[in-house]
């Protein structure tokens, strides 16, 4: 594990998080003992709108332990989140140049009910690490350990914290016009907006 990058298992993660992939040729290794920690990107992720950022969160079943292993963590289907989100994305992403090529690729996220947030996470990356023909082997923790040392990026990657990617390459968004770039959105703004093209931004 000593040139593994160590990362947590993360909804449609920001684009920071592919790019500390991108610079590891390391194995990822994905957290699954750390207990789960509320308003980060382990269940809500950023998309760019009309209106400017919109932050999209999958809500968790809250039993009575507070904390809770991040393997243990279920989704709750009270309401019709998934119909919300992907509205949310064909609202924001429809006239994107890739979004009807991958439209098909990340439906089934919105229609399929899976029980356990790591499993719809995991799923997704393996997706996403597919979009961008990045090529990793994906492993898993078997305890929790606290520090794990320069390639832990558990908490660095966070909505509240200032991007690891201190200098990234703009490429096209829809509503640039109006907001302008907006830095570290989910990967999802990336690959619709750019496609097969997207790695070389990372």
């Amino acid at each position: 594990m000593s040139n593994s990058i160590i990362l947590s298992a993360s909804y449609l993660p920001p684009v920071s998080y592919f790019h500390a992939i991108a610079k590891n040729e390391g194995d990822i290794v994905l957290d699954k003992y750390e207990h789960f920690p509320k308003q980060t990107f382990r269940n809500r992720t950023q998309i760019a709108t009309a209106n400017g950022v919109l932050d999209l969160i999958v809500p968790i079943q809250h039993g009575r332990k507070e904390r809770i292993g991040m393997k243990d963590v279920k989704i709750a289907y009270d309401h019709e989140w998934q119909r919300l989100h992907w509205l949310s994305l064909q609202t924001a992403y429809r006239s994107s140049a890739y979004f009807e090529y991958y439209e098909d690729d990340f439906r089934p996220f919105y229609t399929r009910k899976f029980d356990y947030l790591f499993d719809f996470n995991l799923a997704q990356l393996e997706l996403v690490l597919k979009c961008l023909k990045i090529k990793r082997t994906i492993g898993f923790t078997d305890t929790y350990e606290k520090d794990y040392g320069d390639l832990d990026f558990r908490h660095v990657i966070h909505p509240k914290k200032a991007s690891i990617y201190a200098n990234p390459k703009p490429y096209y968004q829809i509503f640039e016009d109006r907001h302008g770039f907006l830095s570290d959105l989910s990967v999802i703004d990336l690959i619709f907006n750019q496609g097969p093209q997207g790695k070389n931004f990372l």
